[in-house]
């Protein structure tokens, strides 16, 4: 019925689309590992399971609640209403201080407890992560 070229285009084509697919779906594969969601402390302390996955918590650092030690640091991170306890092992940055916002990247190890294997406190003094303001509006 069809001729041999038409034959072929329609092979080439659907392996193309066949590939394409393919393309798309291993890349959105991959980008959901690396996804990591923000949660302010009273979405933790509302969590129905605790998950091992890696995280982002965010909010204000609680006002003298940091303490460093020679190995590891630790503060609060509250959104007002609810807090979560964080500790961290590294450098901290320049403008991480408190009463500032924060966003922490690490691992739940209860409702109340924090392991923190990133801060993210790259802004000036005056910015706040969208995040961050929308979590403390609705608090």
């Amino acid at each position: 019925m069809f001729g041999r070229k038409v034959k072929l285009r329609i092979l080439f084509i659907s392996l193309a689309l066949v590939t394409l697919v393919l393309t798309v779906f291993l890349i959105l594969k991959s980008l959901e590992e690396n996804v990591v969601y923000f949660q302010s402390p009273s979405e933790i302390k509302s969590l129905t399971e605790l998950t091992s996955k890696k995280i982002r918590v965010g909010g204000m650092v609680k006002k003298n609640s940091i303490n460093i030690n020679s190995e590891k640091v630790s503060f609060i991170i509250t959104d007002f209403k609810n807090e979560i306890n964080v500790t961290y092992s590294g450098v901290l940055p320049n403008l991480f201080e408190e009463e500032k916002g924060v966003v922490a990247e690490g691992y739940l190890k209860d409702r109340s407890f924090f392991s923190a294997t990133k801060i993210l406190a790259k802004h000036d003094e005056n910015y706040m992560p969208p995040e961050v303001k929308e979590a403390l509006k609705e608090n």
